[in-house]
Protein backbone atom coordinates (compact mmCIF):
# COMPACT_ATOMS: atom_id res chain seq x y z
CA UNK A 1 0.00 0.00 0.00
CA UNK A 2 1.68 3.33 -1.13
CA UNK A 3 -0.40 6.14 0.59
CA UNK A 4 -1.04 4.50 4.30
CA UNK A 5 -1.93 8.38 5.49
CA UNK A 6 -5.01 7.68 3.17
CA UNK A 7 -6.55 5.61 5.98
CA UNK A 8 -5.57 8.07 8.87
CA UNK A 9 -7.55 10.45 6.75
CA UNK A 10 -10.74 8.75 6.32
CA UNK A 11 -10.83 8.00 10.15
CA UNK A 12 -9.97 11.31 11.02
CA UNK A 13 -12.13 13.02 8.81
CA UNK A 14 -15.34 10.92 10.40
CA UNK A 15 -14.43 10.98 14.26
CA UNK A 16 -13.62 14.61 13.23
CA UNK A 17 -17.52 15.43 12.16
CA UNK A 18 -18.49 13.32 14.57
CA UNK A 19 -17.17 15.28 17.66
CA UNK A 20 -18.43 18.39 16.05
CA UNK A 21 -21.77 17.35 15.02
CA UNK A 22 -22.54 16.03 18.16
CA UNK A 23 -23.25 18.97 20.18
CA UNK A 24 -25.44 20.78 17.31
CA UNK A 25 -27.83 17.54 16.63
CA UNK A 26 -28.32 17.30 20.74
CA UNK A 27 -29.13 21.31 20.53
CA UNK A 28 -31.60 20.32 17.61
CA UNK A 29 -33.14 17.28 19.59
CA UNK A 30 -33.76 19.42 22.38
CA UNK A 31 -35.55 22.13 20.16
CA UNK A 32 -37.34 20.01 17.72
CA UNK A 33 -38.79 17.81 20.57
CA UNK A 34 -36.50 14.70 19.68
CA UNK A 35 -36.15 13.06 23.52
CA UNK A 36 -36.02 10.51 25.32
CA UNK A 37 -38.44 10.67 28.46
CA UNK A 38 -38.41 8.73 31.28
CA UNK A 39 -41.58 6.52 32.14
CA UNK A 40 -42.73 3.30 33.63
CA UNK A 41 -41.01 1.34 31.48
CA UNK A 42 -38.53 -0.88 33.17
CA UNK A 43 -36.09 -0.78 30.35
CA UNK A 44 -35.85 3.30 30.81
CA UNK A 45 -32.75 3.59 33.30
CA UNK A 46 -32.12 7.27 32.93
CA UNK A 47 -33.84 9.65 35.11
CA UNK A 48 -34.02 12.80 33.26
CA UNK A 49 -34.91 13.60 29.34
CA UNK A 50 -31.70 12.77 27.12
CA UNK A 51 -32.09 13.49 23.15
CA UNK A 52 -32.14 11.03 20.76
CA UNK A 53 -30.91 11.27 16.93
CA UNK A 54 -27.71 9.81 17.08
CA UNK A 55 -28.28 8.14 13.83
CA UNK A 56 -27.95 11.44 12.74
CA UNK A 57 -24.62 11.99 13.62
CA UNK A 58 -23.68 8.61 12.61
CA UNK A 59 -25.13 8.55 9.25
CA UNK A 60 -23.39 12.53 8.75
CA UNK A 61 -20.27 11.57 10.16
CA UNK A 62 -20.14 8.39 8.03
CA UNK A 63 -21.03 9.90 5.11
CA UNK A 64 -18.23 12.43 5.55
CA UNK A 65 -15.34 9.83 5.99
CA UNK A 66 -17.08 7.86 2.48
CA UNK A 67 -16.81 11.12 1.06
CA UNK A 68 -13.45 11.27 1.76
CA UNK A 69 -12.48 7.65 1.03
CA UNK A 70 -14.10 8.02 -2.41
CA UNK A 71 -12.30 11.27 -3.31
CA UNK A 72 -8.47 9.58 -2.07
CA UNK A 73 -9.79 5.76 -3.85
CA UNK A 74 -7.24 5.75 -6.01
CA UNK A 75 -4.13 6.20 -4.07
CA UNK A 76 -4.98 2.69 -2.48
CA UNK A 77 -6.82 0.66 -5.37
CA UNK A 78 -4.71 -2.25 -6.08
CA UNK A 79 -6.97 -4.09 -7.99
CA UNK A 80 -9.95 -2.89 -9.91
CA UNK A 81 -12.99 -4.38 -9.14
CA UNK A 82 -15.96 -3.08 -11.52
CA UNK A 83 -18.86 -3.57 -8.84
CA UNK A 84 -17.34 -2.33 -6.08
CA UNK A 85 -18.46 1.19 -6.78
CA UNK A 86 -22.06 0.25 -7.12
CA UNK A 87 -21.94 -2.10 -4.13
CA UNK A 88 -20.71 1.16 -2.29
CA UNK A 89 -23.48 2.71 -3.94
CA UNK A 90 -26.41 0.19 -2.64
CA UNK A 91 -25.08 0.67 0.96
CA UNK A 92 -25.38 3.87 0.70
CA UNK A 93 -28.93 3.99 -0.50
CA UNK A 94 -30.09 0.99 2.44
CA UNK A 95 -28.15 3.32 5.35
CA UNK A 96 -30.43 6.21 4.09
CA UNK A 97 -33.34 4.08 3.91
CA UNK A 98 -32.21 3.16 8.10
CA UNK A 99 -31.35 7.11 8.69
CA UNK A 100 -35.09 8.21 7.80
CA UNK A 101 -36.34 5.16 9.71
CA UNK A 102 -34.28 6.06 12.40
CA UNK A 103 -35.20 9.67 12.09
CA UNK A 104 -38.76 8.71 12.31
CA UNK A 105 -38.74 6.56 14.79
CA UNK A 106 -37.04 8.44 17.57
CA UNK A 107 -40.11 11.46 16.82
CA UNK A 108 -42.76 8.88 16.74
CA UNK A 109 -41.70 5.65 18.06
CA UNK A 110 -42.73 3.51 15.15
CA UNK A 111 -44.29 -0.02 15.64
CA UNK A 112 -42.37 -3.45 14.85
CA UNK A 113 -43.84 -4.16 12.07
CA UNK A 114 -42.97 -0.91 10.01
CA UNK A 115 -39.42 -0.86 11.26
CA UNK A 116 -39.27 -4.29 9.40
CA UNK A 117 -40.61 -2.91 6.67
CA UNK A 118 -38.05 -0.27 6.44
CA UNK A 119 -35.00 -2.84 7.48
CA UNK A 120 -36.43 -5.16 4.13
CA UNK A 121 -36.35 -2.20 1.92
CA UNK A 122 -32.67 -1.24 3.19
CA UNK A 123 -31.75 -4.66 2.53
CA UNK A 124 -33.02 -5.48 -0.39
CA UNK A 125 -31.22 -2.08 -2.06
CA UNK A 126 -27.82 -3.48 -0.84
CA UNK A 127 -28.76 -6.91 -2.67
CA UNK A 128 -29.84 -5.11 -5.46
CA UNK A 129 -26.53 -3.74 -5.79
CA UNK A 130 -25.03 -7.15 -5.03
CA UNK A 131 -24.19 -7.20 -1.46
CA UNK A 132 -24.85 -10.54 -1.31
CA UNK A 133 -23.46 -13.65 0.47
CA UNK A 134 -22.92 -15.83 -2.74
CA UNK A 135 -20.40 -18.55 -0.86
CA UNK A 136 -19.54 -19.39 2.56
CA UNK A 137 -16.36 -21.19 3.64
CA UNK A 138 -16.62 -24.61 5.09
CA UNK A 139 -15.39 -25.76 8.92
CA UNK A 140 -12.96 -28.23 6.62
CA UNK A 141 -11.48 -25.39 4.45
CA UNK A 142 -14.29 -25.74 1.44
CA UNK A 143 -16.35 -23.56 -0.01
CA UNK A 144 -20.11 -23.48 -0.32
CA UNK A 145 -21.56 -21.67 -3.59
CA UNK A 146 -25.08 -20.90 -3.05
CA UNK A 147 -27.68 -20.28 -5.98
CA UNK A 148 -29.68 -17.04 -6.03
CA UNK A 149 -32.63 -18.59 -4.67
CA UNK A 150 -30.59 -18.68 -1.58
CA UNK A 151 -27.79 -16.26 -1.13
CA UNK A 152 -30.55 -13.89 -1.37
CA UNK A 153 -32.91 -14.93 1.19
CA UNK A 154 -29.97 -15.59 3.18
CA UNK A 155 -28.51 -11.94 2.93
CA UNK A 156 -31.78 -10.28 3.91
CA UNK A 157 -31.54 -12.45 6.85
CA UNK A 158 -28.10 -11.79 7.39
CA UNK A 159 -28.76 -7.60 7.46
CA UNK A 160 -31.93 -7.90 9.16
CA UNK A 161 -30.30 -9.96 11.92
CA UNK A 162 -27.49 -7.98 12.40
CA UNK A 163 -29.85 -4.92 12.18
CA UNK A 164 -31.81 -6.02 15.33
CA UNK A 165 -28.87 -7.35 16.88
CA UNK A 166 -27.49 -4.16 17.59
CA UNK A 167 -31.27 -2.46 17.91
CA UNK A 168 -31.64 -4.57 20.96
CA UNK A 169 -27.98 -4.43 22.39
CA UNK A 170 -28.46 -0.42 22.47
CA UNK A 171 -29.60 -0.69 26.30
CA UNK A 172 -26.83 0.95 28.14
CA UNK A 173 -25.21 3.88 27.58
CA UNK A 174 -22.14 3.77 24.94
CA UNK A 175 -22.58 -0.16 24.77
CA UNK A 176 -23.45 -0.14 21.01
CA UNK A 177 -21.40 2.50 20.07
CA UNK A 178 -18.41 1.27 21.34
CA UNK A 179 -19.22 -2.55 20.69
CA UNK A 180 -19.73 -1.17 17.01
CA UNK A 181 -16.70 0.90 16.76
CA UNK A 182 -14.65 -2.23 17.99
CA UNK A 183 -16.01 -4.68 15.63
CA UNK A 184 -15.66 -1.73 12.59
CA UNK A 185 -12.26 -1.56 13.15
CA UNK A 186 -11.94 -5.47 13.02
CA UNK A 187 -13.68 -5.44 10.25
CA UNK A 188 -10.45 -2.50 8.55
CA UNK A 189 -7.88 -4.81 10.12
CA UNK A 190 -9.02 -8.02 8.02
CA UNK A 191 -9.77 -6.48 5.04
CA UNK A 192 -6.29 -4.55 5.14
CA UNK A 193 -5.27 -7.87 5.99
CA UNK A 194 -6.53 -9.44 2.86
CA UNK A 195 -4.87 -6.36 0.62
CA UNK A 196 -8.74 -5.00 -0.06
CA UNK A 197 -6.94 -1.63 0.76
CA UNK A 198 -10.24 0.33 -0.39
CA UNK A 199 -12.61 -1.77 1.03
CA UNK A 200 -11.07 -1.36 4.61
CA UNK A 201 -11.75 2.52 4.21
CA UNK A 202 -15.46 1.57 4.87
CA UNK A 203 -15.25 0.25 8.22
CA UNK A 204 -12.68 3.06 9.16
CA UNK A 205 -15.35 5.38 8.47
CA UNK A 206 -17.47 3.71 10.27
CA UNK A 207 -15.31 3.39 13.22
CA UNK A 208 -14.39 7.28 13.26
CA UNK A 209 -17.87 7.73 13.32
CA UNK A 210 -18.29 5.86 16.24
CA UNK A 211 -15.67 6.67 18.46
CA UNK A 212 -16.10 10.82 17.81
CA UNK A 213 -19.53 10.16 19.22
CA UNK A 214 -18.92 7.74 21.64
CA UNK A 215 -17.34 10.99 24.07
CA UNK A 216 -21.01 11.96 24.25
CA UNK A 217 -22.91 8.63 24.43
CA UNK A 218 -20.63 6.81 26.95
CA UNK A 219 -22.10 7.14 30.66
CA UNK A 220 -24.13 9.31 31.87
CA UNK A 221 -25.03 9.65 27.89
CA UNK A 222 -25.88 13.40 26.90
CA UNK A 223 -27.15 11.59 23.86
CA UNK A 224 -28.68 8.29 22.59
CA UNK A 225 -28.38 6.29 19.55
CA UNK A 226 -31.70 6.03 19.54
CA UNK A 227 -33.02 5.23 16.04
CA UNK A 228 -29.22 4.81 15.08
CA UNK A 229 -29.28 1.33 16.42
CA UNK A 230 -30.77 -0.53 13.28
CA UNK A 231 -28.41 2.00 10.85
CA UNK A 232 -25.74 0.55 12.76
CA UNK A 233 -26.20 -3.12 12.73
CA UNK A 234 -27.29 -2.43 9.13
CA UNK A 235 -23.57 -1.15 8.44
CA UNK A 236 -21.61 -3.61 9.88
CA UNK A 237 -23.69 -6.04 8.22
CA UNK A 238 -23.48 -5.15 4.51
CA UNK A 239 -19.52 -4.00 5.14
CA UNK A 240 -18.84 -7.20 7.04
CA UNK A 241 -20.15 -8.91 3.43
CA UNK A 242 -18.22 -6.56 0.86
CA UNK A 243 -15.26 -6.81 3.09
CA UNK A 244 -15.37 -10.56 2.65
CA UNK A 245 -15.59 -10.93 6.90
CA UNK A 246 -19.00 -12.65 6.83
CA UNK A 247 -19.62 -16.03 8.54
CA UNK A 248 -16.88 -17.06 11.45
CA UNK A 249 -15.64 -13.70 12.01
CA UNK A 250 -18.93 -11.26 12.17
CA UNK A 251 -20.31 -14.09 14.30
CA UNK A 252 -17.25 -14.01 16.39
CA UNK A 253 -17.15 -10.15 16.50
CA UNK A 254 -20.81 -9.59 17.33
CA UNK A 255 -21.18 -13.25 19.64
CA UNK A 256 -22.90 -11.60 22.84
CA UNK A 257 -25.58 -9.63 20.92
CA UNK A 258 -25.97 -12.25 18.39
CA UNK A 259 -26.37 -15.00 21.43
CA UNK A 260 -28.30 -12.48 23.47
CA UNK A 261 -31.13 -12.50 20.98
CA UNK A 262 -31.44 -15.75 19.74
CA UNK A 263 -31.41 -16.67 23.51
CA UNK A 264 -33.78 -14.16 24.31
CA UNK A 265 -36.41 -14.92 20.98
CA UNK A 266 -36.29 -18.80 22.33
CA UNK A 267 -37.17 -18.14 25.90
CA UNK A 268 -39.78 -15.61 25.25
CA UNK A 269 -41.15 -17.90 22.55
CA UNK A 270 -41.42 -21.21 25.19
CA UNK A 271 -43.28 -19.08 27.45
CA UNK A 272 -46.12 -17.76 25.01
CA UNK A 273 -44.74 -14.22 25.03
CA UNK A 274 -43.99 -12.04 21.48
CA UNK A 275 -40.47 -11.46 20.95
CA UNK A 276 -40.81 -7.99 19.53
CA UNK A 277 -42.03 -6.26 22.51
CA UNK A 278 -39.26 -4.30 24.40
CA UNK A 279 -38.35 -5.65 28.14
CA UNK A 280 -35.73 -5.39 31.28
CA UNK A 281 -34.27 -9.15 29.69
CA UNK A 282 -30.90 -8.97 27.88
CA UNK A 283 -28.13 -9.81 29.05
CA UNK A 284 -26.60 -6.46 30.10
CA UNK A 285 -30.06 -5.93 32.26
CA UNK A 286 -29.48 -8.97 34.24
CA UNK A 287 -25.61 -8.25 34.80
CA UNK A 288 -27.48 -4.93 35.78
CA UNK A 289 -29.72 -6.34 38.26
CA UNK A 290 -26.97 -8.50 39.72
CA UNK A 291 -25.27 -5.41 41.03
CA UNK A 292 -22.99 -4.57 37.73
CA UNK A 293 -22.99 -0.40 37.27
CA UNK A 294 -23.30 0.38 33.72
CA UNK A 295 -19.71 1.58 32.96
CA UNK A 296 -18.61 -1.66 34.32
CA UNK A 297 -20.89 -3.97 32.25
CA UNK A 298 -20.19 -1.58 29.00
CA UNK A 299 -16.52 -2.26 29.60
CA UNK A 300 -16.95 -5.54 29.87
CA UNK A 301 -18.57 -5.94 26.77
CA UNK A 302 -15.60 -3.55 24.71
CA UNK A 303 -13.03 -5.87 26.78
CA UNK A 304 -15.17 -9.70 25.22
CA UNK A 305 -15.40 -7.91 21.95
CA UNK A 306 -11.61 -6.85 21.65
CA UNK A 307 -11.19 -10.32 22.65
CA UNK A 308 -13.46 -12.38 20.16
CA UNK A 309 -12.15 -9.29 17.33
CA UNK A 310 -8.62 -10.35 17.84
CA UNK A 311 -9.62 -14.08 17.93
CA UNK A 312 -11.15 -14.01 14.52
CA UNK A 313 -7.66 -11.80 13.10
CA UNK A 314 -5.40 -14.42 14.60
CA UNK A 315 -7.37 -18.05 13.94
CA UNK A 316 -6.28 -18.19 10.68
CA UNK A 317 -8.25 -21.99 9.98
CA UNK A 318 -11.90 -22.27 9.62
CA UNK A 319 -12.38 -25.00 11.94
CA UNK A 320 -10.20 -23.35 14.85
CA UNK A 321 -13.27 -20.32 14.44
CA UNK A 322 -15.88 -22.57 14.41
CA UNK A 323 -14.24 -24.26 17.38
CA UNK A 324 -13.83 -20.84 18.67
CA UNK A 325 -17.67 -19.89 18.42
CA UNK A 326 -19.00 -22.64 20.35
CA UNK A 327 -16.62 -22.71 23.35
CA UNK A 328 -17.74 -19.13 23.68
CA UNK A 329 -21.16 -19.80 22.97
CA UNK A 330 -21.18 -22.46 25.49
CA UNK A 331 -19.95 -20.23 27.75
CA UNK A 332 -22.38 -17.38 27.18
CA UNK A 333 -25.42 -19.65 27.35
CA UNK A 334 -24.13 -21.10 30.61
CA UNK A 335 -23.92 -17.60 31.94
CA UNK A 336 -27.51 -16.80 30.40
CA UNK A 337 -28.87 -20.23 32.15
CA UNK A 338 -27.36 -19.06 35.30
CA UNK A 339 -28.83 -15.25 35.18
CA UNK A 340 -32.24 -16.60 34.26
CA UNK A 341 -32.25 -19.03 37.84
CA UNK A 342 -31.12 -16.13 39.55
CA UNK A 343 -34.05 -14.15 38.91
Amino acid sequence: MSDPWVLVAVWGAAFAAALAATPVVRRLAFRFGFVDVPDARPKKLHRAPVPRLGGVVLYAAFVAGLGVALALRGRVVTAEDPLELVRVAGVLAGATVMFVMGVLDDRWEMGPWVQFGGQLVAAGLAVTADVVIWSVNTPLGGTWEFPVYVAVPFTIFWLMGAMNAMNWLDGLDGLATGVGGIAALIFALHSLNMGQYSVALLPLALAGALLGFLPYNFHPARIFMGGGAPLLGFLLGALSIMGGTKGATLLLVLGIPILDVAWLIVRRALQGRSPMRGAREHLHHRLLDAGLSQPAIVLLYYAFTVLLGALALLLTGPIYKLAAIVAGGLVLMGVFTWLARER
